[in-house]
């Protein structure tokens, strides 16, 4: 995909906003609470607690090697906007600290801090994955273990994260370990709910004898368009059509008491469908 000059001001100004948003989370929140993070943001705070050591520093150091061997698997437009993302927080990390000393003490507690941490973080984070960009760190490592060892992101993340984490306890304690696994899951959730977008819906996969007949009441009564698609039974080994519509959460009990009025043994199963595109969600609204 091509990016005119004014989406890619666009893209790198929001990279910038999303880092701000994280920095504020981290010098406003976690450092006055003595709380940790994954990754590399955890390993820059865990220097920072012992040495003094400036996290926006650490995680620049960090990521300098990274990013000569990571070049090859990210490609040039992620390359690109990962380096954008590391300066930006990099950046935020430093510029932010004054900012945020001028608002006062954070929050005596230490659950809403981690509350607010995980937050701040995951929204940071979730905008500027959201625009294709990254903040390097773990990312990266896990892109290079999958490519050459075959593991996939999710594991080499989580695993990186838990030694990150463990490792905290012997600085912070295991009760602030415990609420940074707080701040971790709740910033994971914000990361995804911002990246995945707002346009979250349901899809059914219908399957019923009368599959015209029911597409077209479907169609009829409630606007949405149905695919039929080409599905053969596992044990009968007879062909059916399979009936697939997506709707908005608020139409799926009008949808099931279609469904049921039509033909009560229909065999329905609903599952999320997340930042849904086309026509009758983004288009035309």
């Amino acid at each position: 995909m091509k990016f005119t000059g004014i989406e890619h001001a666009r893209n790198i100004f929001l990279i910038f906003l999303g880092a701000f948003i994280f920095s504020v989370g981290i010098n406003y929140f976690a450092i006055p609470s003595q709380l940790a993070e994954g990754g590399f943001t955890g390993i820059s705070l865990l220097l920072y607690y012992a040495f003094g050591w400036s996290p926006g520093l650490v995680i620049l150091v960090l990521n300098i090697p990274l990013l000569f061997i990571g070049y090859r698997v990210l490609g040039k437009r992620t390359f690109f906007y990962t380096l954008v993302g590391i300066g930006a927080s990099s950046l935020m990390l430093e510029l932010t600290v004054p900012i945020v000393n001028l608002w006062g003490a954070p929050p005596k507690d230490l659950l809403l801090c981690a509350l607010y941490t995980g937050v701040l973080v995951g929204a940071g984070l979730g905008i500027i994955f959201r625009v294709g960009g990254t903040t390097g760190g773990v990312d990266i490592i896990a892109r290079i273990v999958q490519k050459y060892f075959g593991w996939s992101i999710g594991r080499t993340m989580f695993l990186f994260d838990f030694a990150v984490i463990a490792s905290s306890v012997f600085l912070i304690g295991l009760d602030m370990a415990m609420y940074t696994l707080v701040t971790v899951f709740i910033g994971a959730q914000v990361v995804d709910f911002v990246v995945e977008g707002l346009n979250a819906s349901k899809a059914a996969t219908i399957i019923t004898n009368h599959p015209q007949e029911l597409a077209r009441t479907i169609t009829q009564k409630m606007n949405r368009g149905v695919t039929i698609l080409n599905g053969k039974g596992g044990y009968t080994g007879h062909e059916k059509e399979v009936l697939y519509v997506v709707v908005g959460p608020n139409e799926l009990p009008k949808l099931k008491d279609t469904v049921t009025q039509h033909d009560p043994y229909a065999f329905v199963v609903v599952h999320d469908a997340k930042d849904v595109l086309g026509e009758g969600f983004t288009y035309g609204k």
